[in-house]
């Protein structure tokens, strides 16, 4: 009887500390991302996107997604691939992600900076399967922002 207890007690805590490990969007939209971004877990990697926030018009902007594990370290994109579909506003538009530089994905894309903006960022680096996760990256910015007191 002591047996099942103790194997009872080691799976409680196995799947408490996977739990404390494990960061959901509101957590991570409560850290400061290091360049400027919003953060999301995406399976054992953070993502970072980083868009233009200043545009009121559709024009091509620029598309950042950086790589890194849940300690931060830089994670190498050399022969990665990706994409980016964006819906804001009544536009949509897709970016192909091609590494560029230590462990960030590059691509372009036309549209505006809008409160309701929504992006679905698709990467799959060398040998593993793609990673796929969800943004709102002026929401975010709004909100934090707002709670803002001086």
């Amino acid at each position: 009887m002591n047996h099942t207890k103790s194997i009872a007690v080691l799976l409680g805590l196995t799947f408490t500390a996977g739990a404390v490990l494990a960061h959901d969007d509101a957590y991570l939209d409560t850290q400061k991302a290091p360049n400027g971004g919003q953060l999301r877990m995406a399976g054992p990697y953070h993502f970072e996107l980083v868009v233009t926030k200043d545009t009121a018009e559709a024009k091509a902007n620029p598309v950042l997604v950086y790589v890194t594990d849940h300690a931060g370290k830089k994670v190498p994109t050399t022969g990665a691939s990706g994409s980016a579909t964006i819906l804001a506003g009544k536009l949509k538009a897709n970016s192909t992600l091609k590494p560029d530089g230590d462990n960030r994905m590059k691509g372009f894309a036309k549209y505006a900076s809008t409160a309701d903006m929504k992006v679905v960022v698709s990467i799959a680096l060398p040998g593993k399967p793609a990673e796929q996760v969800r943004f709102t990256p002026i929401k975010s910015t709004v909100a934090a922002n707002s709670e803002h007191k001086h």
